[in-house]
């Protein structure tokens, strides 16, 4: 159970902010059975931190309860406090204090549900994570061009869909971002120079660079980071065909990865670094393949009539998911490397594309138009459970889930 935390000075909105973000985030991996919050309204509220009605909670079924409480200062200065109790021991069995500004108590929250996911249960949480995508909900028209064609950009979100926020502003095309695993940068596909390059935004330190030196004869595209965010894989026609080239995140050591008349696009790296899935049409229609580092031991994991936008999952799971063609859309399918047996996550709702790993593996985001038709961002967990919308806005597409 996770009540409302004691206001000990302050917005009592706070207070509510932070359990009902807890909960959610507590309620996203399905490690424990949370009691709904609103079958609380029977239990008295706490006298303190530790001073907790114990005997309702234990009658209500809750083996644990989370008890915090929030102190807000001077200069939107607030400190919380969480403990977790064992109902029937009546021990604490958990316990963090946090201090900074009022503007991060989602901040906290998130935090406090990834160290209990860690310490209860071992699980890496991502509840502090961000989303970025696609999006045209700023509604501007393309620079230089056709005045009602609209401008796509980049934004940011926390893992559940708060705190948007833009990452470019060019009044151009901005597609296919691409998280470093170290989440300091986002390297994406642009038109805001002419043709299509491959561009990285430095979000922390403000520095944008293009590294694969586009010009209007060369075209890069569809960027992807290596594991320790040292390289990028990416799509470009520089010896006159499209191919997989790998380079060093400042440009230099370009090499390239495959060798075929066929259209090879869309790189992904594997966990270790060591192998490169992609997407290629080489037999006909576009299928996945993979390939070591080297350029060596190319095969094919996909025989489906039409499969792009390869994912690798994450440590521990060795499976990749891409978007395949059903019928007239398209939707989410994984395939596991060990067995090469294929499981669907999606089923012929609307058309469903580009999915991303969480960084635990457990989870996979991904554009859909179920439901009103436009593109909005989907999260659903990795067997095919969970799913929820997470944008509404605008369009949106193209989602990478930081590292």
């Amino acid at each position: 159970a996770v009540p409302n935390c004691l206001t000990l000075s302050g917005d009592p909105e706070f207070a509510r902010t932070i359990a009902q973000v807890l909960w959610d985030d507590l309620a996203f991996e399905r490690e424990f059975r949370m009691l709904e919050r609103d079958t609380y309204s029977t239990i008295p509220p706490a006298r303190s931190l530790t001073d907790l009605p114990f005997d309702s909670w234990r009658e209500l079924g809750a083996d644990g309860v989370i008890s915090c409480d929030v102190q807000q200062g001077s200069d939107d200065h607030i400190r919380v406090r969480a403990r977790l109790f064992n109902v029937r021991s009546l021990e604490s069995a958990f316990g963090v204090e946090y201090t900074g500004s009022v503007h991060d108590v989602r901040v906290y929250a998130h935090q406090l549900s990834d160290e209990i996911h860690r310490q209860q249960r071992g699980l890496t949480g991502i509840a502090r994570s961000k989303i970025a995508f696609v999006s045209d909900r700023d509604s501007e028209s393309l620079l230089g061009l056709i005045e009602d064609r609209q401008s796509r950009e980049i934004y940011i979100a926390d893992y559940d869909g708060a705190n948007v926020r833009r990452v470019t502003i060019s009044r151009s095309l901005n597609i296919t971002p691409a998280w470093s695993p170290n989440g300091r940068a986002i390297a994406y596909t642009s038109y805001r120079s002419g043709p299509q390059d491959v561009f990285v935004s430095h979000i922390y330190e403000g520095r944008l660079e293009s590294p694969a030196g586009g010009t209007e004869e060369i075209h890069n595209w569809l960027p992807a980071w290596s594991p320790d965010s040292t390289q990028l894989a990416f799509t470009s026609n520089r010896d006159g065909n499209s191919e997989i080239y790998v380079m060093n995140a400042d440009g230099s050591n370009t090499r390239r990865l495959t060798n075929h008349p066929g259209i090879d696009t869309s790189p992904t790296w594997s966990p270790q670094g060591h192998q490169i899935a992609f997407t290629s049409d080489r037999t006909g229609s576009p299928q996945i393949y993979v390939v070591g580092i080297d350029g060596t031991g190319i095969r094919r994991i996909t025989f489906e009539s039409y499969c792009d936008r390869p994912t690798w999952s994450p440590s521990p799971y060795n499976e990749i998911a891409y978007a395949s063609l059903t019928g007239p859309g398209y939707d989410i399918k994984v395939v596991d490397l060990a067995t090469n047996e294929v499981r669907q996550l999606t089923f012929g709702l609307g058309t469903n594309e580009s999915p991303s790993y969480s960084a635990n593996g457990r989870h996979v985001v991904f554009s859909s138009t179920r439901g009103s038709g436009n593109k909005q961002i989907w999260v659903v967990g990795r067997d095919g459970r969970g799913l929820r919308r997470i944008t509404n806005t605008g369009n949106n597409q193209m989602p990478s889930w930081s590292r």
